[in-house]
């Protein structure tokens, strides 16, 4: 087991150290959460309090799109030279490269939250949080959901001519249940604290699906990745 989580982190590190030098994905990921913010900005008047009722929805759309930008490159760069085929025969494990692979693609959706959610709320003037502690569990439950099924489905659609379309293609439907959760979730606490017992209820159906999901990813991941 020990094995498992040094060559997970060692994919990981790769893959961040690799993209700290080109600074690619991340940053394309960061510009378009704030261009999707901007373009809200434009067609909602900030000002008016109907508009706060957007910002749950707009949340996600970055999460969602940004993420399927990181997603589709995470396999495909490892195409080059015969990068996986390398990884494949090496005495590692399967399961610990899609690890890996997944704690790389969290790490990065993070740092996107962690700039575009405090820039949304400043652009929309938005102050009002019923629980910072829950807000910030919805979107690690979410994220963590949408980005290990993703990571998955994009080792799947890696050997495609056409990932980029298929990947999200196959990604919506599965992860809708997390979606509409973490979309529910973050209306309630963000609006509604009265009703956090809603919010908690929605998180509990989230980290189920989560749990199920990431178990199924591990035991189906070896066979994906040997098509």
């Amino acid at each position: 087991m020990s094995g498992f989580f040094k060559n997970a982190f060692l994919i990981a590190k790769k893959d961040l150290y690799s993209e700290l030098r080109t600074r690619q994905v991340l940053g394309t990921m960061i510009i378009f959460s704030g261009l999707v913010i901007l373009v809200f900005s434009f067609a909602f008047d900030p000002a008016q309090n109907t508009t706060k009722a957007v910002i749950p929805g707009v949340i996600w759309v970055i999460i969602v799109f940004s993420g399927i930008l990181g997603l589709n490159r995470s396999f495909i760069s490892e195409q080059r030279n015969d990068t996986m085929q390398a990884l494949l025969i090496s005495p590692m494990d399967p399961s610990s490269i899609y690890f890996g692979k997944l704690l790389a693609n969290f790490t990065m959706i993070l740092i996107v939250e962690l700039v575009s959610v405090p820039f949304l709320f400043l652009l929309f003037d938005f102050h009002s949080i019923g629980s910072v502690g829950y807000f910030l569990l919805v979107l690690f439950l979410g994220s963590f959901g949408f980005i290990s099924i993703g990571t998955f489905l994009a080792a799947l659609a890696a050997n495609s001519k056409s990932s980029e379309m298929l990947l999200p293609l196959l990604l919506f439907p599965v992860t809708s249940p997390i979606l509409i959760g973490a979309v529910q979730a973050t209306k309630i606490i963000l609006s509604n604290i009265e009703k956090l017992p809603d919010a908690v209820a929605w998180m509990q159906l989230i980290g189920a699906y989560d749990v199920i999901f990431f178990v199924l990813c591990l035991i189906l991941v070896e066979y994906v990745m040997e098509v």
